[in-house]
């Protein structure tokens, strides 16, 4: 724990493969950029290790189709860091064997990124047929196996929208306690590159990422959240904001191939998003990050609502 309470958070990417090739993804314009060596990795766990990182999250790309994926948890455990976990599409876990060695590697939890509630939406934005099968599959694997720390993720887009509620049921059935709804990043990759195929505006996006919301709580399930949305929409939920319980818990890192942040959340807010002269005199407005700029420069800022 630092000096000012908070966590130290890294995000470690080993690079950027991947077996799905989601339409929205933020890193699509960077597949070819080369994937960081083990050598490399072991010394960034390290490294980590060493700053007094209590969280190490391991993302790509996709990790977990890396032959070292379950050395670099095995590595990050032996070394003695608190927590360590993954985002994934879930697809590997649906080989039994994979599962099992990667739970006994001592990865603390898993966040299984689901984009709809069946194969025909899920599949459509990953662009990858049967995902969605072995997304299933892999979720039964590690209930199998007496794993239950699995959380879900759900980028919110366009053509997904309408099947939130759906989502929510899926997630429910599934006893996935901790799940994000992720209002879909524009200022890079796929979602910048088709921005008006994907993009919703928040004031259609908003009630339904709500009513999931409503849903998981109705449920006993209070740890689902919204991400990346500006909190006129969710006056409602004001306790359900990602944003604003990672400024409390923690101070996040993210190391990539191609860059490094040392202030992941700080700098979100000052160059990933924005606040207009519409959102002046707001009571919700420090704690607000606004909405993303690219959102602004397609749509404006008709839809932001200053709360009184």
């Amino acid at each position: 724990m630092r000096t000012d309470g908070k966590m130290l958070k890294v995000v470690l990417f080993t690079g950027y493969a991947c077996n799905n090739n989601c339409v929205f993804c933020i890193d699509a314009d960077k597949r070819a950029l080369p994937e960081k060596t083990t050598a490399q990795l072991l010394q960034e766990i390290l490294k980590a290790r060493n700053k007094g990182a209590e969280i190490l999250e391991i993302i790509g790309g996709e990790a977990t189709i890396r032959p070292d994926f379950d050395r670099l948890v095995a590595a990050a455990k032996k070394l003695g860091i608190p927590q360590v976990t993954c985002a994934t599409n879930g697809r590997v876990f649906a080989d039994p064997a994979a599962a099992a060695r990667i739970v006994a590697s001592g990865i603390d939890s898993v966040i299984f990124s689901v984009h709809g509630p069946d194969a025909a939406v899920h599949d459509a934005l990953t662009c990858s047929p049967g995902s969605f099968v072995q997304l299933k599959k892999g979720l039964r694997n590690l209930r199998a196996l007496g794993f239950g720390a699995i959380g879900g993720n759900t980028t919110v887009v366009k053509s997904n929208l309408a099947a939130l509620p759906r989502l929510a049921e899926f997630y429910i059935k599934n006893r996935v306690a901790n799940v994000e709804y992720i209002f879909v990043d524009p200022n890079y990759g796929g979602a910048r590159n088709n921005f008006k195929a994907l993009v919703p505006r928040i004031s259609r996006a908003a009630p339904q990422m709500r009513r999931a919301l409503a849903l998981g709580r109705a449920a006993g399930l209070g740890q689902w959240k919204a991400r990346y949305v500006p909190l006129c929409h969710f006056r409602g939920c004001l306790d359900q904001i990602s944003e604003t319980n990672e400024r409390e818990l923690f101070l996040t890192e993210h190391w990539a191939p191609d860059f490094k942040n040392a202030d992941a959340i700080g700098s979100r807010a000052v160059v990933g998003r924005r606040k207009t002269a519409r959102c002046r005199g707001c009571g919700l407005f420090a704690q607000c990050e606004g909405i993303w700029v690219e959102y602004l420069k397609h749509y404006g800022d008709s839809e932001l609502k200053a709360v009184k």
